[in-house]
């Protein structure tokens, strides 16, 4: 089969390799409905994360199952599945308390942006659909995977209340999730801080009450003006650079929440200053897994439609395009199909 491989900074291939294969009792083959590229995948792609090649590239996935390990007891060949990007056993102390991100058994999905994928930890991994989902919710549930998964836990970690006033920092596809989540949450107020026109379209549709396009002082002087000076209940941190950290702790009131999501890149704290701050601080890789029940049926019910965050849909053989337009900001987040 064709799959993306990653040899270097800017150097994606579609190449032919091996099928997958059943390595484990606990492992699942599916054929993938589509597949898409991450954000977090521009990382290495821009030469700021190390990566040995080639690299077997994709963590988001959705699609049939064809075969399963003797182990495996909670999906069989036939049903439509989705993912988590970690893998996890969903039984182990760190799963039942919530965060399947930090399971014991913890391995990351890779391998995804191809038409088949080994998925290790079936049972504990993969949640089911009762019937078959239509063409038109492939994306949409593509979108659960990761991408919304990932928005949703920085709004669940920054505390997202009824009523409250939420700040999403950064206007990528998670922080365009984030600002879905923080609406469906209940947040009175969705400031969503962004420079360009598409995206902070995109952001109103998902529920923004307001745009703010500076950065830096600037920015935080302007969430200072719109918030009468007091800053927002809860931030959603979704970009992991110095910048954006430090303009998430500034934007935030004291004893408000901030989540961050976006992986963490040269960030560094001050601890006298964060004492003093007063802020609280949860984050890290998602618990997807903890998420995907619900988010799977608010899409099925057709309450939210997270798919609309693809704005390019390309065939696998065009990844490598797929990687250049995400990285040149031509687009948000790119659909792979088979």
């Amino acid at each position: 089969m064709l799959a993306t491989l990653m040899y270097g900074p800017g150097d994606v291939r579609c190449e032919e390799v091996e099928d997958p294969k059943i390595l484990k009792p606990t492992d699942a083959i599916i054929k993938l409905s589509a597949s898409c590229i991450c954000g977090s995948d521009l990382w290495p792609y821009r030469g700021l994360q190390p990566t040995e090649g080639p690299a077997h590239m994709g963590h988001e996935y959705c699609g049939v199952v064809v075969e399963v390990g003797s182990a495996v007891k909670t999906v069989r060949p036939g049903q439509f599945v989705v993912g988590s990007f970690c893998i996890s056993d969903n039984t182990c102390p760190h799963c039942r308390f919530g965060f399947h991100s930090s399971c014991v058994q913890r391995e990351f999905m890779s391998g995804a942006q191809a038409p088949f994928a080994r998925v290790p930890l079936a049972d504990g991994t993969l949640v089911a659909t009762a019937e078959l989902p239509s063409p038109d919710l492939i994306a949409d549930l593509l979108a659960t995977s990761d991408v919304l998964g990932t928005g949703w836990y920085a709004a669940d970690a920054a505390n997202v209340r009824e009523g409250s006033t939420a700040i999403v920092v950064g206007d990528g596809a998670v922080g365009l999730m984030g600002v879905l989540a923080a609406k469906e949450m209940g947040a009175g107020r969705i400031i969503a801080m962004s420079r360009h026109k598409t995206r902070q379209q995109l952001a109103i549709e998902f529920g923004a009450t307001d745009i703010v396009a500076e950065r830096g002082d600037e920015g935080i002087a302007r969430i200072k003006d719109l918030t009468n000076g007091i800053g927002a209940d809860s931030v959603l941190e979704c970009v992991g650079t110095q910048e954006s950290m430090s303009q998430a702790i500034a934007c935030s009131r004291p004893g408000g929440s901030i989540g961050y999501v976006g992986v963490p890149h040269g960030v560094t704290f001050d601890g006298q200053a964060m004492f003093f701050a007063q802020r609280r601080m949860l984050g890290g890789p998602a618990p997807v897994r903890r998420f995907l029940p619900d988010l799977i049926e608010r899409v099925l019910a057709g309450k939210i439609k997270p798919g609309k965050v693809f704005d390019l849909k390309l065939p696998l053989s065009d990844v490598a395009e797929g990687y250049r337009a995400m990285d040149e900001r031509r687009a948000i987040k790119t659909m792979l199909t088979f």
